[in-house]
């Protein structure tokens, strides 16, 4: 029987059919049947991806059911499809998912190169590695852009839905309806393949960070041939486009109530971490300097791994998890982490030790800053939370500044109302209704130091518009100064989670034993780039900083380890702190 994760991502991207098929000049992607345009129910006969998708008239609709049980398929031309070469009269050849990693180089035109592209023949649609696209069949970029992207968007639908029945004022059910039609117009637009469009004007700050990437690399792409990582993150982007357009819904989140319901089942776990680290913590002064330092070093082993392995609850991932599943993939026993430490494939926790407790980090202060580049909310962002005390109270760290998105984003990723919540139901709320007392209390004792860190400005939150924009951080330095300059002040940066790590990394098919400060290009390479840590659960295909046999040997004997959240990578790039940047 597979692990509970395997058995949801099994369940959410099916494998192909082992009948044998002739080779034809077509493939057929299987798309989740979605609600038709006028009812939301039934069949919805899809166009080719090279038509477009019919408009119909809005406000008449009725809005039913979010995703039938029943599958569509959308033809795709082989080949390039953007090339816009008709694919014959072949009949075309169905395929699905199989869980393993990319199909041999003569299926996807992928090579291995030895090394990179040249810094001159780099650009943001042919980075240093061929990139992730989702017409490559096997691959999870094809997973996501073929079946859960809709999926996803499908149920964003039902809540609002649900927000729609609770409503009772006129003008606010009308602006209501009307984002519903900018998201079923969404829905049109990823079922057909559609070419991407600019970003209206809404007022966010991050409209000229998408609109100069679509004008200058992607005009003409649509999201199966433009790469995975901007077409993915396009399509939140457009999401909120739906709610920042109407008057009263701008900062609806419709992936709230699902964060919300997700962490009041991770009670055990929260509780957990809680009962043991809710009172402050103390050094024993009767051990040696050196015994002092090997227990604080026990303990922030210890707490990096939470942190770490945190990152296995990803709502955009778990489709239909259950309790007993969110409780498997959330353990944070010491019996447990040990057993999981061997499946960090590429270890850096010792050197990310020997740098935090160096004297000279901070700079001679008692502590150092550290940001923390937030993933998902809830549970994760509990273990975050935990972590960053900890860094606090032991002296490591004088500042622990956290940086959020500005909206919804890839379904759970942190938003400052997400902060807020955790915070004040730690201190106030009725979540957990079996827990003792004693366990709200040490969930009450952690939640009110919080409070005082952000009131004194220990914890800070920030929001800055480039974690919500489509570029990668290779082009962090270039495309936001401010913030570069801002991060390179830092004593450490800690990026959470797979799609920072995707983005510090470019999303492309880099070779495994790809050194970590070389994958992430500039921001490990350039003057002044701060020092950088990634604590990735690894649930996407690119995968750097490891040995490259133990990567062949994976590929071999376990089909879809890079998508299973079993394996992890703790890697650190030191970075060049304190050279004088340039901006040239």
């Amino acid at each position: 029987m597979l692990p509970a994760h395997q058995e949801v991502l099994a369940r959410a991207c099916p494998p192909a059919s082992s009948a044998p098929v002739a080779q034809t000049t077509c493939r057929t992607l299987s798309l989740p049947n979605s609600p038709s345009r006028t009812s939301r129910i039934g069949s919805l006969a899809l166009p080719s991806l090279q038509s477009s998708s019919p408009r119909t008239p809005h406000l008449t609709k009725q809005l039913g059911s979010s995703i039938a049980a029943t599958k569509m398929s959308l033809q795709v031309p082989s080949g390039n499809p953007g090339s816009g070469h008709s694919a014959g009269a072949n009949v075309p050849k169905k395929v699905g998912l199989v869980l393993q990693s990319l199909p041999p180089r003569n299926e996807t035109g992928f090579g291995k190169p030895l090394h990179p592209r040249t810094p001159s023949n780099i650009s943001l649609d042919h980075p240093p590695w061929p990139a992730y696209r989702g017409y490559h069949e096997y691959s999870f970029a094809h997973a996501t852009m073929s079946h859960r992207l809709p999926t996803i968007l499908a149920k964003a639908i039902d809540d609002v839905r649900t927000t729609l029945n609770e409503q009772y004022e006129e003008e606010k059910i009308v602006d209501l309806v009307e984002c519903m039609e900018r998201m079923e117009d969404l829905m049109d637009d990823l079922q057909s393949n559609a070419t991407l469009r600019p970003i209206i004007d809404d007022g966010e700050g991050d409209i000229p960070l998408w609109n100069k990437e679509i004008a200058k690399c992607y005009r003409g792409k649509d999201f199966m041939n433009a790469p995975w990582l901007f077409a993915e993150a396009y399509k939140y982007r457009r999401l909120h486009e739906c709610f920042s357009l109407s008057k009263f819904w701008k900062s609806y989140d419709v992936f709230f109530r699902q964060k919300c319901e997700t962490f009041s089942r991770s009670g055990e776990a929260v509780f957990e971490l809680s009962t043991r680290f809710a009172d402050p913590y103390v050094i024993d002064e009767k051990l040696s300097a050196e015994d002092q330092l090997k227990a604080k070093k026990l303990i922030f082993h210890e707490l990096t791994q939470v942190a770490l392995w945190g990152n296995a609850t990803d709502l955009s991932l778990l489709i239909n998890m259950t309790e007993d599943d969110i409780k498997n993939l959330q353990s944070t026993g010491g019996d447990h982490l040990a057993a999981t430490e061997k499946n960090i494939l590429g270890n850096h926790l010792e050197k990310a030790w020997d740098l935090i407790s160096s004297p000279n980090f901070g700079n001679g202060r008692k502590g150092g800053r550290i940001d923390i580049v937030l993933d998902n909310g809830g549970f994760e962002l509990h273990c975050d939370m935990v972590y960053a005390d900890f860094l606090i109270q032991s002296g490591l760290a004088s500042q622990v500044r956290f940086h959020g998105k500005r909206f919804a984003w890839f379904v759970s990723d942190v938003t400052r109302p997400d902060f807020d919540w955790l915070i004040n139901q730690s201190v106030y709320g009725h979540l957990f209704p079996d827990a003792s007392e004693d366990q709200v209390a040490s969930l009450r004792l952690m939640g009110q130091r919080w409070q005082k860190y952000v009131k004194e400005g220990i914890f800070v939150y920030e929001q800055h518009p480039f974690w919500i924009s489509g570029w990668t951080y290779w082009h962090l330095k270039r495309e936001a100064p401010d913030l570069f300059l801002h991060l390179a002040d830092s004593d450490l940066v800690i990026f959470k989670g797979d799609l920072n790590h995707r983005k510090l990394t470019y999303d492309c098919h880099a070779p495994h034993d790809t050194p970590f400060d070389v994958a992430i290009g500039p921001l490990g390479s350039d003057a002044g780039a701060p020092p950088v840590l990634t604590l990735r659960t690894i649930k996407s295909d690119v995968v750097v900083g490891i040995p490259a046999e133990e990567g062949a040997r994976l590929d071999k004997e376990e089909p879809g380890w890079k998508i299973s959240a079993k394996y992890a990578v703790v890697l650190l790039s030191e970075g060049h702190k304190g050279e004088p940047i340039d901006f040239v």
